[in-house]
């Protein structure tokens, strides 16, 4: 318990101080000797606190250092912990060629030193930038490695994007090779001739699978690079704090931003995301990151998966319900993560054919807010825990994710629900906090929202090349979403910051009117977007995307919400749509909604 001194008491106790004196190298007395004191009654003594000389040791300040051997946390050592320890767990590919591939770790370690060797003969220098358009594959997987490995920084490109702005990244990241599968040889025959530092470009594939007319300049296959090379490659030795990953950020305006990761921030990412109230990843799973691996990385799941032994199962291309569904099952996987929009389909396909799980014990879910219907799906329908996660490409990316603590395993089922909605608890490593338009910070009491703002050893300090300025406020990095945090730490997304409606004088999460949408049987995909409306300053509008063959009307989606929210929530219309636009990482992309539907009149106007 904190007991309050009365006003003016530390003053007069400084006045009290003695002398300062140093008793065996403490600083004792002074005007802070009474500083909380602590005090033993009777005893007359107090225990002083200590001062801690700022900066270095020095001679005058000898500060006594631990004495730990002083070993860099590097990536290369992920996978070579991996190749000693864990040296013939699976690494499963679907390749972009239709058939699967197998091999482990040990060969794994083997080829990516291969590669690293390869790209020291291009002439490669520390910190060069090597990019990639590739698919979730085990050549993706070995560059992970090789290029960090051998000091380079590898930069993911989402190839989703428009080609002229993958040009325009590739230029503002001054890639030196750029690495993709043959999938993408379309994009790259677009690109190469505006791409004015990429020196050599690397189809990832076997040498006769190279086309002859591609035309592109410096054109070479993958294998026969790696080919030639001896794995006898000595991983080189340098600061832990040096650049290993670039990943541009996505759906800002303008042009997307550089996100700079190092390999102690990667290391300590893999760590904090292994641990069993995070992923949970270990040398007895089986693991399907749907995610991609140009989507920040596959939120770190192919380093956690080295550092734990964890089997990798990589979908390639094919992300499709029914392809999901068949790795699933052929490779026993026990964990899968991804975005909603792939759980979507697969659920649906699984809902089609009547089919079950025989080995999936939980996903992660994060990208976007997933549905309560979703979690609820998955686990009364399918016995599959969902694990709703929480970050950003600024944040590594993983900053919270849901699980129960042991005092709530004994709640109802509903009562869970509502924790398991959640964004979750963050991953020790990361601070976060909300905070009022005044930028006080403001209570966790799981009902008052704020801006929410994280810290942390694997969150950005600044973007590449400065872009944007200082995005700091305090040391803090402000997140863009509106949040509430509960007593237990829990953390709820009530929507971005951009996203929310504000309605006359109040505001409307266009998260929950989703989740309500999301939650009836016949509404497959739901968006909420603010119209402008001239007495209440904006009204939510709901685009539903129907589930096949289900029909539903504009009444019974707003009847739908009776119960549920106040009336002055519910949307003023319903539209439906064949589809909702996606961005390149699977988030619905409310701007094109909003710019689609600025001339709707919603009813009464």
């Amino acid at each position: 318990m904190h007991c309050p001194r009365p006003p003016g008491s530390l003053h007069r106790m400084a006045e009290m101080a003695t002398p300062p004196r140093v008793l065996f190298g403490i600083v004792v007395g002074g005007p802070l000797a009474g500083n909380h004191a602590l005090t033993a009654r009777g005893g007359g003594f107090d225990t002083p606190p200590r001062r801690i000389p700022p900066g270095p040791a020095t001679e005058e300040s000898p500060n006594m250092l631990g004495l730990m051997q002083d070993h860099p946390l590097l990536i290369s050592s992920l996978l070579d912990f991996a190749a000693r320890h864990h040296g013939d767990a699976e690494i499963v590919s679907r390749r972009v060629e239709g058939d699967m591939h197998r091999y482990c770790y040990r060969d794994a370690t083997s080829r990516a030193r291969r590669a690293a060797s390869a790209l020291d003969r291009l002439g490669l220098e520390f910190s060069d930038r090597v990019a990639t358009l590739a698919w979730n594959g085990y050549r993706h997987f070995e560059l992970y490695f090789a290029v960090t490995g051998s000091g380079r920084v590898v930069h993911t490109i989402n190839p989703r994007l428009a080609p002229d702005q993958i040009a325009w990244i590739a230029n503002h990241a001054e890639d030196r090779v750029l690495a993709f599968d043959m999938t993408f040889l379309p994009i790259v025959k677009a690109i190469w001739p505006h791409c004015k530092t990429v020196k050599a470009w690397v189809a990832l594939c076997e040498a006769d699978a190279l086309p002859a007319d591609a035309g592109i300049p410096n054109l070479v296959s993958y294998e026969a690079l790696i080919g030639a090379e001896s794995d006898a490659y000595d991983w080189p030795r340098f600061d832990e704090n040096s650049a290993a990953a670039l990943c541009y950020t996505s759906g800002t305006t303008g042009n997307p931003k550089g996100v700079l990761y190092s390999h102690r921030s990667t290391v300590l990412h893999a760590y904090g995301a292994a641990l069993p109230d995070v992923l949970g990843m270990s040398a007895r799973e089986s693991v399907l990151p749907v995610v991609p691996m140009f989507h920040v990385n596959a939120w770190g799941i192919p380093y956690s998966a080295a550092m734990t032994g964890t089997k990798l199962v990589f979908p390639g291309a094919a992300l499709d319900g029914k392809s999901v569904y068949e790795l699933i099952e052929s490779e026993r996987v026990t964990m899968a993560a991804g975005v909603p929009t792939v759980w979507l389909g697969l659920l649906n396909h699984m809902s089609q054919h009547g089919l079950r799980f025989s080995t999936l014990e939980r996903t992660v879910i994060g990208g976007s807010a997933c549905p309560p219907a979703m979690i609820r799906a998955f686990k009364d329908q399918y016995g599959v825990t969902v694990l709703h996660a929480w970050g950003m490409t600024e944040m590594s990316p993983l900053g919270t994710l849901c699980k129960l603590k042991l005092k709530q395993l004994e709640l109802p089922p509903e009562a869970q629900m509502a924790v398991l909605a959640k964004q979750g608890r963050v991953v020790y490593g990361v601070e976060m906090k909300i905070v009022g338009p005044d930028g006080d910070e403001l209570p966790w009491d799981g009902k008052t929202s704020g801006d929410l703002y994280v810290k942390g050893p694997w969150i950005l300090s600044s973007y590449f090349k400065g872009e944007g300025g200082d995005p700091l406020r305090d040391g803090w990095f402000p997140t863009g979403d509106v949040a509430t945090i509960d007593a237990d730490g829990f953390m709820q997304i009530t929507d971005r910051s951009k996203d929310v409606i504000k309605s006359g004088g109040e505001w409307i999460s266009s998260i929950d009117i989703e989740n309500i949408a999301m939650a009836h049987p016949a509404v497959a995909m739901a968006a909420c977007v603010a119209l402008p409306h001239p007495k209440w300053d904006e009204r939510p509008l709901l685009v539903v995307v129907r589930k096949p063959g289900v029909d539903v009307s504009r009444d019974e989606i707003l009847a739908f919400y009776e119960g549920k929210v106040a009336k002055w929530q519910i949307p003023d219309d319903v539209v439906f749509v064949e589809s909702i636009p996606l961005g390149a990482t699977g988030k619905m992309q409310k701007v094109k909604l909003r710019e689609q539907f600025k001339d709707h009149r919603l009813p009464g106007m």
